[in-house]
């Protein structure tokens, strides 16, 4: 993370900031890879839902703090390994923000990358987005068109993970 502060007149440092690269970072990465699968358009609420489920995957699994440094094509496979679809994204989502915030907490020193990870992982709870209900079963009346047939409320991190996912197999 880099801190970023002017001097005052006084030649002190006043209006210090901690600018969370690490967030941004992984975020460029997450867009990046969407658009190079052009899987959906950059305005889309769809590709907000999967930049943001990647630039979690990317952030969280950064256990080393070397997230400015990394190769990316040296963790697709990482990337790809959180994002399938039998794996517990959510589940480890939740862990890997709760262990940064209590470390966090326990240094006493807020985290801005934590706090917009953390924004990040409640709109994609909170946020529901209309999906083609993919359990849904077919009625024999033959195939259905992408905008035809069934759909759901979904949470956004459903419909973006796999997203992320697919991008990154892209890739």
């Amino acid at each position: 993370m880099l801190h970023r502060g002017h001097e005052n007149a006084e030649g002190g440092h006043g209006g210090d900031q901690d600018v969370p690269m690490a967030w941004f970072y992984a975020e460029y990465i997450a867009d990046e890879l969407l658009r190079t699968g052009d899987l959906m358009p950059p305005a889309s609420v769809e590709f907000r839902a999967g930049r943001d489920a990647l630039a979690l995957t990317v952030f969280l699994s950064d256990t080393g703090g070397e997230l400015s440094g990394i190769r990316v094509v040296s963790q697709l496979e990482t990337w790809l390994s959180l994002t399938a679809y039998d794996q517990p994204w959510q589940d480890w989502v939740r862990e890997r923000v709760a262990c940064l915030a209590a470390d966090a907490d326990a240094r006493g020193v807020p985290s801005p990358d934590l706090a917009l990870a953390e924004a990040a992982w409640r709109w994609l709870e909170e946020t529901e987005l209309l999906a083609p209900d993919l359990d849904a079963v077919p009625d024999g009346a033959g195939a259905v068109g992408e905008d035809e047939g069934p759909k759901v409320w979904t949470p956004a991190w459903q419909l973006g993970l796999p997203l992320g996912h697919l991008a990154i197999h892209l890739f």
